[in-house]
């Protein structure tokens, strides 16, 4: 008896030797086939044993920092684009980074219009069987939730020229095709990290730092969301950083449908407390939810009211891409498209349109009401016909449809039966028939003139 408690205690020994001699190791998004950005700091970081030097040597530098309660990290100087490039990681033991990139880095999140499969739209087997490109990365994020702020979940980096279309397939669709795009327009790597949940509502991906930024909302989002608060966020999105990204693209909403007051102040809220988390003013580009009878339209203008209040963002408009009795719409190709045309104006500086018009004001003319628009692109137009989607209310605040008619740059609207009118609304509907457009192709948002009105 006293030989078998000898051994067990010479096993527990040995199995704490050896996991205090585990050695360097560093976060699984730094691993075969990773894509780190380009022109920034960019963090290298992991595990090790306390006081152990860490040498990390890649693009000619050689940078070296000790493990301080078993972590490490060093910040590479601004790395320029190309690849592969092999990188290593010396400690008490030595690791070898193969295969690693260098370029464009966006986060790809959200509920389930975003985690929605390249194999499920519309135009798959053509996108699938070209998705062969081995500068585009792709990285999905295990589903996972926290309690706390985790440090680290299982991802792994694909390459399409060696994982392929059985790879792509899998992949989020809005995302894919917008990195797609992004690469053809930059002609640098991209790397995708996608981690999206589908019927999730805004504040299961809200951090610490969004109450932070908004102490007001605590009581509200935890009534609504009981014990889910953060839980998204903690598990799936701060294990990501610090890695240096370019920004994110976001496609959620839908789960906050009856709540578009409160989302006009969590969405903001969220993002400015993703930035803080990270340490970076990074751009924001999200998806205003495609029409279906189960989403109302003052979700749409929640989010539209979020673009116009936060820096550095920017909504893509899919009025035309949905489906009436279809929550899941497969016309993903010109989400992603449109996203990575907003990429290239916000976060690239590139003198591009990339938005459909935006209502900016009104003017009141006698019987017609005057709209002015931004982002009216080379000029507005009415697509396969006359205006529609416009109705116009007096006083009495009973909206009817409106004739509706492009002058310049500007749309008036009027109606026999309002003599006196007041207000003008758009696309005001869960499935509206709307086709005004600017000559880029790019769809006007819903919205309502009449916002501080009585609902």
């Amino acid at each position: 008896m006293k030989k078998i408690r000898t051994s067990l205690v010479v096993s527990v020994l040995l199995a704490l030797s050896g996991v205090a001699s585990a050695g360097v190791k560093p976060h699984p998004l730094i691993s075969d086939g990773a894509v780190l950005q380009q022109g920034v700091e960019a963090p290298v970081w992991g595990t090790a044993n306390d006081g152990e030097k860490i040498t990390v040597k890649f693009q000619g530098q050689e940078i070296s920092n000790t493990a301080i309660n078993g972590r490490w990290l060093v910040k590479l100087e601004p790395l320029k684009p190309g690849g592969p490039f092999t990188m290593t990681i010396d400690g008490e033991n030595s690791v070898v980074v193969n295969d690693l990139l260098v370029g464009e880095v966006w986060i790809c999140s959200g509920q389930s219009n975003m985690a929605f499969q390249l194999l499920g739209a519309s135009n798959a087997k053509e996108a699938i069987d070209a998705a062969t490109d081995p500068l585009l990365r792709l990285c999905t994020v295990r589903t996972a939730r926290g309690d706390d702020p985790q440090t680290e979940v299982p991802v792994i980096w694909r390459s399409l020229n060696k994982s392929g279309p059985a790879f792509a397939n899998n992949f989020s669709a809005v995302g894919y095709f917008f990195g797609r795009d992004l690469r053809k327009a930059l002609n640098v790597p991209v790397g995708l990290i996608h981690g999206s949940v589908g019927a999730t509502a805004i504040c299961w991906w809200m951090n610490q730092q969004a109450f932070e930024v908004v102490p007001e909302l605590k009581v509200p989002i935890e009534a609504e969301c009981k014990h889910n608060t953060a839980v998204l966020y903690n598990g799936m999105i701060a294990p990501l950083q610090p890695h240096a990204i370019r920004g994110a693209i976001w496609y959620q909403g839908e789960s906050d449908k009856h709540h578009p007051d409160l989302y006009r102040k969590l969405f903001p809220a969220m993002i400015q407390g993703w930035r803080k988390a990270w340490g970076l003013d990074f751009p924001f580009l999200f998806v205003q939810v495609a029409p279906c009878a189960n989403w109302p339209p003052e979700i749409r203008e929640a989010q539209l009211i979020s673009w116009q209040k936060t820096r550095k963002t920017a909504m893509v408009v899919t009025t035309d891409c949905g489906d009436p009795t279809e929550i899941h719409p497969p016309n993903k190709e010109p989400v992603g498209a449109r996203l990575a045309l907003a990429a290239r104006a916000v976060a690239y500086g590139e003198t591009v349109e990339y938005s459909g018009p935006i209502y900016e004001s009104m003017n009141i003319e006698g019987d017609h009401i005057v709209l002015s628009f931004k982002h009216v692109g080379t000029r507005l137009e009415a697509r396969g016909g006359d205006l529609k989607g416009f109705t116009i209310a007096g006083a009495d605040k009973k909206f009817v449809t409106a004739a509706a008619k492009i002058e310049g740059d500007t749309v008036v609207v009027s109606s026999a039966e309002i003599p006196r009118p007041v207000a003008v609304r758009y696309g005001w509907a869960n499935v509206p028939e709307v086709n005004l457009f600017n000559k880029e192709g790019l769809p006007a948002s819903p919205f309502r003139t009449d916002l501080a009105m009585p609902r």
